[in-house]
């Protein structure tokens, strides 16, 4: 069992009030987490005592840089279960994505093929292989949720046809919060010749996650949503299918020699896909934030999130105003207080130092499942506590009567 209240003094933005003097009661850690001391000073400590560029320089400073920005990619490796030459530094899922949809899929994809997605699927794991696929004429399909709005391997199934290529998915959704059957589907897509590319934005950060045992070709994850920095992410990929894909930026870093005649030569991965001065900073946080995780332990942290989704669950299923969208779900709650707008209940519970999370949450085609455009949604982490659901079901309880509530 966590012991939460000792986890929460690790966070001096849970010890301080809102603008309305209230506690913070962070519930939008979809969107961002907060970050613990530990990473704010590795980050503190690089810009103050070895701020030098990585990979760059033949001086103690340099190489200063160089051991812990590589220590970083050990640690994901280890948290995910991978070789580290599979472990590609980006600027985040979004970044990594579409290194997948450009570098990978525009080389691989050709006219008719088919990219299965789904309607639950951010932003970011759609409008890149919207782009890909018109620039190399094949097409987009979807594959069907079921009544709850959940990914099955029996409509995965249905989805397949000759023509799929690869399948694009979350494990986790970033709305309805669903954990997708991921192991089932990549047997199912591999025993096909068909790539699986996983969002793990939603579920690296708040369970275990063992790219061997699933079998996934691709994974993109960021390092903001699990206590780290942000502009820092990571793909994971498969050594030989990383050999295949190309870098969708070059630069100094990315190649081992070139001439004026334009003959370049790459460098393995994942080197080949760094070009540029990264975000140092950023990586060498990530790797705080991966220490941290990992000591708290990342089957904890999972145990301790179900138990709050349920605790809320349970709690908001006993109010007569609230529609819930999700309610078996594994991760973020979709919700919406009836006849109020959803950024207008935003603003109600952000009064009471509540930070929800209001509109299309990125997935803006999942309005077409859901039959409604826009919604809450409260995403908890391990520091968040029963008593701060206590409060929220409060101020859930006060949208009955909005107005007086929000001016009262």
């Amino acid at each position: 069992m966590l012991d939460v209240e000792k986890i929460r003094q690790d966070f001096p933005m849970l010890n301080g009030t809102t603008m309305h003097g209230k506690p913070l009661i962070y519930f939008d850690n979809g969107a961002t987490t907060l970050k613990p001391q530990c990473v704010i000073d590795a980050v503190c400590d690089y810009l103050t005592n070895y701020s030098g560029n990585a990979h760059r320089g033949d001086y103690d400073l340099s190489h200063d840089v160089d051991t812990r920005f590589e220590h970083t990619r050990d640690l994901v490796a280890k948290l995910i279960n991978c070789d580290r030459k599979e472990v590609v530094y980006t600027y985040g899922s979004t970044d990594s994505l579409n290194l997948v949809a450009f570098g990978y899929g525009a080389l691989h994809l050709q006219k008719d093929d088919e990219v299965l997605l789904t309607v639950a699927e951010h932003a970011s794991n759609t409008l890149p292989w919207f782009e890909v696929c018109q620039q190399t004429g094949s097409v987009i399909n979807y594959i069907d949720l079921d009544n709850e709005g959940r990914l099955t391997i029996e409509n995965v199934k249905k989805a397949i046809t000759d023509k799929t290529k690869i399948i694009s998915i979350a494990q986790v959704t970033n709305v309805l919060g669903y954990d997708g059957p991921i192991k089932e589907i990549c047997k199912l897509a591999h025993d096909r010749g068909i790539i699986v590319c996983v969002d793990g934005a939603q579920s690296v950060p708040h369970q275990s996650v063992d790219v061997k045992d699933l079998d996934v070709d691709f994974l993109a994850f960021s390092g903001h949503k699990m206590c780290g920095p942000t502009g820092v992410g990571i793909l994971y990929g498969k050594y030989d299918l990383l050999q295949e894909t190309s870098p969708t930026r070059l630069g100094g870093g990315s190649n081992s020699r070139y001439n004026s005649c334009g003959s370049v030569k790459l460098k393995n991965a994942p080197t080949k896909f760094e070009a540029g001065t990264p975000n140092i900073e950023g990586v060498i946080g990530l790797g705080a934030a991966i220490e941290y995780l990992m000591q708290i332990g990342m089957d904890n942290i999972h145990e301790q999130e179900l138990k709050l989704r349920a605790y809320a669950i349970k709690k908001m299923q006993e109010l007569d105003n609230l529609e819930i969208y999700n309610p078996n779900g594994q991760g973020a709650i979709a919700f919406n207080i009836k006849g109020v707008f959803s950024q207008d209940a935003a603003s109600l519970f952000n009064t009471y130092g509540i930070a929800v999370r209001a509109g299309q949450h990125c997935a803006k085609i999942l309005d077409e499942f859901l039959n409604v455009s826009q919604t809450l949604r409260v995403s908890f982490y391990f520091y968040n506590t029963f008593d701060e659901i206590d409060q929220f079901i409060e101020v859930c309880k006060k949208g009955d009567d909005f107005l007086y509530a929000f001016f009262g």
